[in-house]
Order: structure tokens, then sequence, then C-alpha cells
């Protein structure tokens, strides 16, 4: 495993990503991903999963300090009150005294920004919480999250990928030492089949989904949670450590493209 370090902390570079997981699906990948070497979950109070989490880490052969542990508060869990008491529900929902970072989880303008972040702050006092971030925030709404909290921002998790443009957020993570946890890496299954990944993957020995993976995190301060459910693919998803990619691969790779950004979240929402 490879780590990103950014403000002293050191968090595994790979994750799994339980969105859209459910019930006994979501705990037993939670489960193997554990067994087969993840250390980094990521889940949320609105994917409703919590509980199945926490059951599949205190199920498992690993201490919980092993486990670099992420939940969200919902978008109607911004007020003070509603912070505090939210976070320890999911705590007991987890299974656990704390949680290695709490995010907010999108923008929500229906309440102060810097209530939402006090409340945060307390709970890191309080030792329920041990960083902080965001989720889905631009550029100027990240700055005014660096402003208003006392605690500092760890991370902002946003959707990144070979086809999405995400230069000026990262630019901005890397100067001030905040991690980029990139969400939806295989733009929603459109860089699984990829031409170019697949040709760049046949000189490794890897998969497109592999050399996706492995752009990410090969990038100063980023880090990439994909979700699955299937052994096959949370194990192979593990196997990117065992190679680099030159410079003129990590540029070629980089495609921005908002049409097939669009047409792969698209693709992967269809009933058949």
């Amino acid at each position: 495993m490879e780590y990103v370090t950014v403000q002293d902390t050191e968090i595994p570079a790979l994750g799994l990503g339980t969105w859209r997981m459910k019930g006994p699906t979501c705990r037993r990948a939670v489960a193997t991903a554990l067994d087969c070497g993840y250390r980094h979950i990521d889940t949320a109070q609105m994917y409703g999963n919590e509980r199945q989490v926490g059951a599949a880490i205190s199920g498992a052969a690993v201490d919980r300090d092993d486990v670099f542990l992420t939940t969200k508060l919902a978008m109607g869990n911004r007020d003070h009150d509603s912070v505090i008491e939210s976070t320890e529900t999911s705590l007991r929902k987890l299974q656990t005294d704390s949680v290695d970072l709490l995010l907010i989880h999108q923008p929500n303008r229906g309440v102060e920004l810097g209530e939402t972040l006090g409340a945060m702050d307390e709970l890191v006092d309080d030792g329920l919480v041990d960083h902080i971030g965001v989720s889905n925030f631009g550029v100027e709404r990240l700055h005014a999250a660096r402003e208003l909290a006392d605690a500092p921002i760890l991370t902002n998790q946003v959707m990144y990928h070979p086809f999405w443009d995400q230069s000026t957020v990262l630019d901005y993570c890397q100067i001030h030492d905040i991690m980029l946890t990139a969400y939806s890496p295989l733009a929603h299954g459109g860089a699984a089949s990829d031409p170019l990944l697949s040709e760049i993957g046949a000189r490794y020995d890897k998969t497109s989904a592999q050399v996706a993976f492995r752009w990410l995190i090969q990038q100063e301060n980023v880090s990439t949670i994909p979700k699955s459910t299937s052994p096959e693919h949370i194990e192979a998803n593990l196997a990117v450590f065992d190679f680099e990619l030159t410079d003129e691969e990590m540029r070629a790779i980089r495609r921005p493209s908002t049409t097939r950004t669009a047409s792969s979240f698209v693709r992967a929402r269809l009933p058949f």
C-alpha cells in the first residue's frame, strides 16, 4: 500500500467507496476489502449503510486503529445541533468511538458554512472526530472553509477521472497541503473500456481500471476510493502499487471531456 501524507497524516492512497451499497452486499464487500488489505473505507450518512460498514469492520481481523474510516454529513444535518447529533448516531451505527474523517458531503447554502464547521470543530475537540474535510467544493468554497474552521481541512472529495478536469482544485490542494480524494475514478465505467488505457495497461499486464487508478494515485496529494462489490474486482483494484506510469503516459491519459463524462454517467444509470 502507498500512502498520501498531508498535514503530517498518512492516509492509504486507495480505499473502498460504498456508495449505493446496501445490506449484506455492503457488509460482505467491506469485509472482503479488509481481508484483501484495504485500510481505507468511505461511507456517508446518506448512503444508509453505516451500520453494515460498522459491522464489517467490527467483525474483521483488523484493529480498528488500522482502518482509516470516513463518513459524511447528510444535506439536512448541517445546523449545529444536527451536526452533533447525527455524528453521534453515525458513531453508534459504525460501532466506533470516533471516525478518522468527517466530511461536509456537499454545499448547503441554507445553513451558514461557519455554523456547520463550528460544530465539526467541537467534535474534533471532544475526540469524536480526528479530522474534518469537505466534498464537492470548488476552490472558492474550499478556501472559505479553510478560513472558517479551526481544525485544518484535510481533504476535498470530488469526482476525478481521466475525462474530468480537476486541475484547478488539485493545484489549490497541493499548494495548501490538502488531499484530493477522487470518487468515480472510472468515469462511471467509461474508463474501463477506454482504448488508450487498455493499450497502456497491456505494457504492464494491467487492466484499464488499474491504469486509471494508478494515474490518480501517482499524482501528488491524490487518493481514490473506487466502489466494487465483486471480490475479484476488489482484489484487482488493490494491485496498482507494483508499476509506475511514465510522464508521457501520465500526460496522455488526461483527456478532459464533458461529453464523455456525461455519457458515461447516463449510461451507468440506464436500467438495461
